[in-house]
């Protein structure tokens, strides 16, 4: 058994394969220091919730508390292995700051207070707010973190109980492009392709995706391939020099915001070169000849200019596209959080679809999500959309949701499109919206334009309920804060980004009074005496498997059904992946097999959007262009992003994830290792842009906006000239008190979003940056994964191949 240290080697080692076979088997384990496997009292099944990729693991048990972890080697998803914050976060759950008892402000401060109490005052609040203004005085902004159950809960007492439209999730800042551009393609929400597709390919693109730091045993699972025989080539598409882009056999570095002209530049000459499937495509698609007029006008030449990629990448690149045998494309936050970001990720899709490549082992796209249970929250309504990805603009869709709630259809709201979370805030901050209720996540530092974001928050006609298991820079903010349960305190279902839906058990039981989210919400709906038609009570489970029972029934006949899954299935399943009904008991691969979409007028999702303004296509139209069903093929042009650099403030500014840490750290920096490997918040910049500014390594800077500062350490590293990055998981809640550093990257980021998904921008800001002061050599965080070689943290987990 290997001990590998894993903060200095996120990935471990290498077990290759080559095409075809199956991806090698590696345990990784980590346990607390003294104890050993023998000492351990019992495992208790999960998978990982700090980031979409799904591990399957075990949590190590021993006298009621967790001591450690190891990872499902049964598992689809990882056959064993573990993300270094797999590895480690869960000791963030024992932390000293845990949030115990809930909360309430009196004279301007919160304290402790029983749970009748708190209760009460959000249950009195809410009746006085429907009495006085009606449901549309309620917003609720939920997270990517939470379990199915609860989120199906969220979205009936939401949608249901109170009749309010505003409703949405941290998930739009991560992966409501994903969603959006499935449902503009192929009619509905859910990915395509699988992770075993990765097993097959001989060419796979990642799209403003750094796998290496979001999903990194996905990367594992790459790198093997890359490590064995007859490996697959890699493109990547990214402005900074990671390690995805260091194993490409072609790296493209386009200026941000030129995402569209890349991608129709690549189109044009696949198109030219005769490079698609002409019969899949009239058998299967409607609008290629539109796309085919349309990237006419981006010769390479073009979009050379416009992107500031060499002529000669852009053809290399498309001849590895065009000729791939099986290829798999993945897409993430470069292209979600960036200008035009559902045009970009639409005509990832194209590519399949010209090529005919979905359905198969090996030929599959990946709308890639940022959180764990992403996936959950969309197809659950939590998102805003309604619950089984029905169609908000299609009466019977309601009027299903209506009878499976047992409520008249008019108390769904579902006459205009469902609010998404930056008009939410925009609403709290007009008056309209009086009570906001935020579950498991940190806007007061996840959100653009911070300064913003938290006058919002402060404002004191707002009532705003927080509930989480830290103390954050929210829940400074709220009147009331609950104390809620922490993966694996509770029980509930959670579902990954290639449909893999995992059951975590309870292991341990939560610190104090805090709770499980679930019951959080069924003591409100309970207290609220929401009811149906017939006066039963609206919500009409106890627990999470009658909650899960009761989403079944909603998810029947629907693209994401899970009728044929259970509680009693999934344990020790090794992850199963929906549909998975009575025509699939075993679940369902790959989505699409002979061109069969989820997109006929009377089933799909949606009927999209116009790319470029985000307004609805009606029905009447839809039915006029794909009246049977089939996959669409969507154009758009080239549009220059609303703000450009200048004299002034001369960089593109651009944010991101970093392997040792997800979202706001509330739970990463907890975890000593994952700590120490990158303590503070850096900016990266180029050889040459350092040179000019007088930058050194370590040094510390003041990188400014039009909308704030933020002091950070210079790294220099590969990214492109002209742009910085900064990772944005940095806030406020671990500074040392009275610390005026400005550090959260969200200070300087617009409050703009995408047309089409409503998605915020974080990649397409402006910046300039001084120095402060003089650093005193290389910068102290952490550089796996990100800009080189890391120091080694000593901290060792068991790694054993089978």
């Amino acid at each position: 058994m290997a001990r590998i240290d894993r903060i200095a080697e996120p990935w471990g080692t290498r077990t290759p394969y080559g095409p075809g076979e199956d991806w090698p088997v590696r345990v990784d384990t980590f346990l607390q220091e003294g104890i050993t496997p023998r000492d351990v009292d019992r495992w208790v099944p999960t998978a990982s919730i700090l980031h979409s990729n799904g591990d399957g693991m075990d949590i190590a048990v021993k006298d009621g508390r967790m001591v450690g972890v190891r990872g499902a080697a049964g598992d689809r998803i990882n056959r064993g292995r573990l993300d270094p914050k797999d590895l480690y976060a869960w000791q963030a759950g024992a932390s000293p700051d845990r949030l115990t008892r809930p909360l309430v402000r009196r004279n301007g401060t919160l304290v402790e207070t029983d749970w009748d109490t708190a209760m009460d005052a959000v249950v009195r609040r809410s009746r006085e707010l429907l009495d006085e203004q009606g449901s549309g005085a309620f917003g609720f902004y939920t997270s990517g973190q939470l379990f199915l159950e609860e989120y199906y809960t969220l979205t009936t007492i939401a949608r249901a109980g109170i009749g309010t439209n505003h409703l949405d999730g941290n998930t739009r800042l991560c992966t409501a492009t994903a969603a959006a551009a499935l449902k503009e393609s192929f009619g509905c929400d859910g990915q395509p392709g699988t992770y075993a597709d990765i097993d097959h390919a001989d060419v796979i693109a990642l799209f403003g995706h750094n796998v290496a730091a979001t999903q990194t045993v996905l990367w594992m699972r790459m790198l093997d391939r890359l490590a064995g025989p007859d490996p697959p080539r890699v493109i990547c598409v990214d402005p900074r020099s990671t390690p995805v882009a260091r194993m490409a056999a072609v790296h493209l570095a386009p200026r941000p915001g030129t995402n569209v002209a890349l991608m129709n530049g690549l189109l044009h000459e696949i198109i030219s070169a005769g490079r698609i499937d002409r019969d899949y495509v009239d058998a299967h698609a409607v609008g290629y000849e539109e796309l085919e007029r349309r990237v006419r006008e981006y010769p390479p030449g073009r979009v050379a200019e416009i992107c500031d990629v060499p002529e000669e990448l852009i053809r290399r690149a498309a001849g590895l596209l065009g000729g791939a045998e099986r290829l798999v494309s993945t897409v993430l936050q470069g292209f979600y959080q960036s200008h035009q970001a559902t045009a970009a990720a639409v005509q990832v899709n194209n590519l399949h679809l010209i090529r005919g490549m979905l359905g198969r082992p090996g030929c599959g796209v990946l709308q890639m999500n940022g959180q764990p249970t992403a996936q959950n929250t969309r197809e659950c309504g939590a998102d805003g959309d309604l619950p089984g990805f029905r169609n908000w603009a299609n009466d019977d869709h309601v009027a299903d949701l209506a009878r499976i709630w047992n409520v008249e259809p008019e108390r769904i709201p579902h006459h205009a499109p469902p609010t998404h979370a930056m008009q939410i805030f925009r609403f709290a901050e007009q008056g309209s919206i009086r009570l906001l209720w935020i579950s498991g996540t940190n806007p007061a530092v996840s959100m653009p334009d911070l300064a913003r974001i938290r006058s919002v928050l402060a404002q004191e006609r707002l009532f705003l309920v927080v509930q989480d298991i830290f103390p954050t820079e929210t829940t400074e903010l709220a009147d009331v804060v609950l104390p809620a349960a922490a993966w694996g305190e509770k029980t509930g279902t959670f579902t990954n980004t290639d449909r893999t839906v995992h059951l975590s058990e309870k292991a341990v039981e939560p610190p104090g009074e805090a709770r499980p989210d679930l019951e959080i919400f069924l003591d409100y709906a309970g207290r609220m005496g929401f009811t149906g038609r017939d006066g039963t009570p609206l919500v009409g489970w106890t627990g999470p498997e009658s909650a899960f029972r009761a989403w079944q029934e909603c998810s029947r006949g629907r693209p994401c059904d899970y009728t044929g899954l259970s509680y009693e299935r999934l344990r020790g399943a090794g992850g199963v992946q929906w549909p998975c009904d009575r025509d699939h008991p075993d679940g369902t691969e790959r989505l699409y097999s002979g061109g069969r979409f989820w997109a006929a007028p009377e089933y799909c999702e949606s009927f999209g959007r116009d790319l470029v303004t985000g307004a609805p296509v009606e029905e009447v139209e839809y039915r006029s262009l794909n009246p049977s069903g089939k996959a669409v093929i969507k154009s758009a042009g080239y549009l220059p992003p609303h703000e450009a650099p200048d004299e002034l403030r001369p960089f593109h500014l651009i944010t991101g994830r970093t392997v040792h840490h997800f979202h706001t750290r509330t739970k990463t920096a907890r975890a000593p290792q994952l700590r120490d490997a990158a303590p503070e918040v850096w900016v990266e910049m180029s050889a040459a842009d350092a040179e000019a500014h007088d930058m050194r390594e370590g040094d510390l800077a003041e990188v400014s906006s039009p909308r704030g500062v933020v002091h950070a350490e210079v790294r220099v590293t590969g990214i492109r000239s002209g742009v910085l990055f900064l990772p944005f998981h940095y806030g406020y809640w671990d500074l040392p008190a009275g610390a005026a550093r400005t550090r959260a990257a969200n200070e300087l980021t617009i409050t703009d979003w995408d047309p089409a998904s409503k998605q915020p921008l974080f990649k397409t800001g402006v910046a300039t940056l001084r120095l402060l002061e003089r650093g005193g050599g290389p910068a102290s965080a952490d550089r796996a994964g990100e800009a080189g070689p890391a120091r080694s943290r000593t901290a060792t987990a068991d790694e054993e191949p089978r």
